[in-house]
């Protein structure tokens, strides 16, 4: 498993930046999620971030909150994901990040996740709706067995929040482009060259930039910005709409 420290080290010798595709796992099934990180690795993907089904997704527009609803259908749980990633490990090496709530790390016990995450291959993990100061327990957990942790900044981000997210982060800072959910319109405006200027003041720590990120073109234009781009609205809905996703990772990769 490669670490998602040394995959960012590496891209920048190269003058390279991250392509960090997201998809639902068990969307619509987990024997199609093992296809698409097969396929989005042979597109170019340098990590892959695994969606966790979850029946609040808060942070999720309607494209992915539907990739949701169709995985709980299904019967998709975090210990099925998990298993899931087990059996990807057999056949690949690209960091997986997962990207859940709490409520389901809580319920199947912070530390019990954290080793269990660790033994079969996860790299990191992104939790949206806990920050930083509530979450001590996890990096406690996550420094002692060696689990990233990603917290996420946005356009609002004081200062000071900007100083806790750089200090509580492994692996890479997570950049939300907008205030809205996944999926809404990007902005590419002073507004978030200034705050990528005061994350980069604060820590050397890679930084990537999600939502709102449609097309090829948008994902150059952040690039430009950030060590890596994240693309998840676009890739889920050409999975919903049965499309080649390994042709728009190329597209993609070719431009950052």
């Amino acid at each position: 498993m490669k670490k998602i420290a040394n995959v960012f080290k590496q891209l920048r010798k190269a003058g390279k930046k991250a392509f960090i595709p997201y998809i639902m796992a068990g969307d619509p099934s987990l024997d199609d999620t093992k296809r698409f990180v097969a396929e989005l690795e042979q597109g170019g993907a340098d990590i892959i971030e695994l969606g966790v089904p979850f029946s609040d997704p808060l942070a999720d527009g309607p494209t992915i909150q539907r990739a949701s609803e169709r995985a709980l259908a299904q019967g998709v749980t975090l210990r099925k994901v998990l298993a899931l990633v087990e059996d990807i490990r057999n056949d690949s090496r690209i960091p997986l990040v997962l990207m859940t709530y709490y409520n389901p790390v809580f319920k199947y016990g912070i530390e019990a996740f954290v080793r269990e995450a660790v033994r079969i291959g996860v790299s990191g993990v992104i939790i949206p709706d806990l920050i930083p100061d509530e979450a001590g327990d996890l990096i406690g957990y996550a420094k002692k067995y060696g689990l990233d942790t990603i917290f996420l900044l946005a356009p609002t981000s004081t200062e000071k929040r900007v100083k806790i997210v750089a200090r509580s982060s492994t692996g890479f800072i997570y950049y939300v482009s907008i205030t809205g959910i996944t999926g809404a319109k990007l902005q590419l405006d002073s507004t978030m060259e200034s705050t990528l200027s005061l994350i980069k003041k604060h820590s050397r720590k890679p930084v990537a930039i999600g939502f709102g990120i449609s097309s090829p073109e948008k994902a150059a234009a952040v690039a430009r910005l950030a060590d890596g781009v994240i693309v998840g609205s676009a890739v889920v809905k050409l999975i919903s709409e049965g499309k080649d996703i390994r042709a728009f990772a190329r597209a993609v990769k070719e431009v950052i």
